[in-house]
């Protein structure tokens, strides 16, 4: 384990500072280039940000982490990271650091008392893990840089009472478009997608198979999520594109299956049935089956009988 402590950054100001940029024209929003941020003279770096980031960034020499995952970033990508959020940046040693691309910067004071400071928290790719960032098309990049740039040009502006609900205006298209883009990344690269249902699928096989359900109940979304290596939100996204279900509704109907299964090939009475499939109480077992078929366990079972 790294022993590292990680830099906090309360305010924009402090990470301007600290990365050699000039001080922010705006204390709480800010657009960086990041080819102007001075190099970092150390083989790994540990940063944690009191505000919303969303970077550009393409050209990549080093390894970005955060959760269990790392990334080489050879193409031009965005990835969204919310306040407090561990970032760990890896360098090749004796080998200078080049990047391009740019990085918004938001504290949540920015947002305090309007709509977006509610509605920043159902944008789930702010806890997407950093292999699952967002890979964008040449027209795709353009269009998100553009809207940054306006809203650069905007606080750069004489600020007016207007200035905010402007900026706000194109972070709330910014942020409907990186969801429309992610939608899409999950259909088209299928293959991939496809690999994790597929583990996904033996994942549960095999817990089921074992004594896991006696044992520990029915499977966590987070512990389902930490076997394939993903975050939570990614895995419920990425299912409810490609099945029209969430990761919860996903295990239930495979319980289901099995329920279905243990009714129609064995004698075992609902209650047993419900104890091997890690219910603790038969009634919340039978609630289950009901609102997925519209049928008592007792009733499915007559209607094969």
């Amino acid at each position: 384990m790294s022993n590292i402590q990680p830099y906090r950054f309360k305010t924009i100001s402090e990470f301007h500072k600290f990365r050699g940029l000039p001080k922010p024209e705006h204390p709480l929003i800010s657009v960086i280039n990041v080819e102007l941020m001075n190099d970092l003279l150390v083989d790994e770096f540990h940063v944690i940000k009191d505000f919303y980031s969303i970077a550009m960034k393409r050209n990549l020499n080093y390894k970005v982490k955060y959760g269990q995952n790392s990334y080489d970033f050879d193409e031009g990508v965005m990835f969204f990271t919310s306040p407090g959020q561990l970032l760990k940046l890896t360098f090749e040693k004796d080998e200078p650091v080049y990047q391009s691309g740019w990085m918004l910067l938001i504290h949540p004071d920015f947002l305090w008392n309007t709509p977006l400071a509610k509605t920043i928290r159902q944008y789930e790719y702010f806890s997407y893990l950093v292999n699952e960032a967002l890979f964008l098309s040449e027209k795709e990049e353009t269009m998100m840089t553009g809207i940054v740039q306006y809203m650069e040009q905007e606080y750069h502006a004489n600020i007016d009472q207007f200035s905010q609900t402007v900026i706000l205006a194109q972070l709330e298209l910014l942020l409907t478009y990186a969801d429309r883009f992610y939608q899409r990344q999950f259909i088209t690269r299928k293959i991939a997608n496809h690999q994790i249902l597929a583990r996904l699928e033996d994942i549960l096989d095999n817990y089921f198979k074992s004594d896991s359900l006696v044992q520990n109940g029915l499977p966590t979304v987070g512990f389902i999520a930490e076997s394939l290596n993903i975050s939570p939100n990614y895995l419920g996204s990425m299912l409810k594109v490609l099945t029209g279900q969430n990761a919860r509704q996903h295990l239930h109907d495979k319980l289901i299956g099995l329920a279905k299964e243990k009714l129609t090939t064995t004698d075992l009475s609902v209650s047993e049935i419900a104890y091997a499939l890690g219910f603790e109480h038969s009634q919340s077992f039978s609630k289950l089956f009901k609102n997925k078929t519209d049928l008592s366990p007792l009733e499915f079972r007559h209607s094969f009988n």
